[in-house]
């Protein structure tokens, strides 16, 4: 080892999705919306004044964060965004944790949980599932440096009501929680309600989901203003031009047409509901999802057999080969047309493993 590697920071980073790009191929591994954005959105890049791409941008990104603010009904200092909310996640760990109590969150979430811990030096404990991958709310009863919760969680799909929130915040008044709510519009009910309750909850979002801006990068965080003031001043002492002019203006495109949001949510919730009852016949077991993915495993049918054969059919899922989910798949819910041809696949699959 070289004299200079011995101050180096060294961590196990996340691993992203894999990002194919192959002829015909049906991509349902990294949980991306498989319906464009919003028509508003591709008027706005065309009308976008490209002479102002050579200033800097809104440091405050005040279009977007008032687009935001009045569609949750919120005060403009009750939001902060950032560049997807993986930067809003990791701004919020570095501002919020520095207690020497540990965080906790789930052994079975959102894996970059794990990596910002490490990479920021914050003490962490994972508290595991229960057999049915349900958070047990007593685990987040004892002392800790704050709490991280994904909801619906990650890679299971599975949802806590607001009361269960409720619930862990009340008992848990003296450090922050974090409810990061990616995969929320696909079924379930938004924390930011309990924001006028509790000045320590932190509510973090992203585009990259239910509004088909993955490729945009736009994220935000909603709380009482005392927390959004802090994510602040941390993110202009490191960036203070995070949001280019583009991500402002198409994000706040994209909140305009509540129309066309819904529909498309309902698209996507439908065909979850058909290929869940259609896997199910087939022998799949999952839990209840109410994300855009489903998170399946098979008694039968060896996880990371059935990953690699769905890879030579073109058909990209999520693997993870980690204790305790190395038996399932995660399946992004695609148009009812990739679906068909999965779950096609699937019964050929099933009935030859039967003989």
């Amino acid at each position: 080892m070289a004299e200079w590697e011995k101050n180096i920071r060294r961590v196990e980073p996340y691993v992203p999705g894999e990002q194919p790009n192959r002829p015909g191929m049906i991509k349902l591994n990294t949980n991306e919306n498989p319906y464009p954005p919003a028509p508003g959105v591709g008027l706005a890049l065309k009308q976008l004044d490209t002479e102002r791409l050579r200033l800097y941008p809104d440091p405050a990104s005040t279009l977007l964060v008032e687009a935001l603010a009045a569609r949750n009904g919120l005060k403009s200092e009750q939001v902060f965004v950032g560049v997807g909310s993986d930067e809003v996640l990791a701004l919020a760990f570095l501002t919020f944790f520095q207690s020497k109590k540990p965080v906790l969150f789930p052994d079975i979430t959102y894996s970059f949980y794990e990596v910002w811990a490490q990479l920021y030096g914050i003490p962490y404990e994972c508290q595991p599932l229960d057999e049915a991958f349900g958070i047990r709310e007593e685990d987040y009863e004892k002392e800790n440096g704050g709490i991280v919760l994904a909801n619906p969680n990650a890679p299971t799909g599975l949802l806590v009501d607001p009361d269960f929130l409720r619930r862990i915040l009340s008992k848990n008044q003296d450090v922050i929680v974090i409810v990061d709510e990616a995969y929320i519009d696909f079924g379930g009910e938004s924390a930011v309600s309990l924001i006028p309750e509790f000045d320590n909850l932190l509510v973090v979002q992203t585009f990259s989901k239910s509004r088909s801006l993955a490729g945009m990068r736009i994220g935000a965080a909603f709380g009482q203003s005392g927390l959004i003031r802090y994510l602040n001043d941390v993110k202009y002492s490191f960036n203070s031009y995070t949001m280019d002019l583009t991500a402002q203006k198409l994000g706040a495109a994209s909140l305009e047409d509540e129309g066309y949001f819904r529909e498309t949510i309902q698209k996507i919730v439908n065909t979850r509901e058909r290929v869940k009852a259609e896997l199910k016949a087939l022998g799949f077991r999952f839990g209840d999802s109410k994300a855009n993915f489903i998170f399946a495993t098979h008694p039968k049918l060896s996880a990371p057999e059935l990953f690699e054969a769905l890879k030579q059919e073109n058909i990209y899922v999520r693997y993870f080969a980690k204790p305790r989910i190395r038996d399932y798949l995660r399946i992004t819910i695609g148009t009812d047309g990739e679906m068909d041809v999965l779950v096609d696949f699937l019964k050929k699959y099933v009935k030859a493993a039967d003989q």
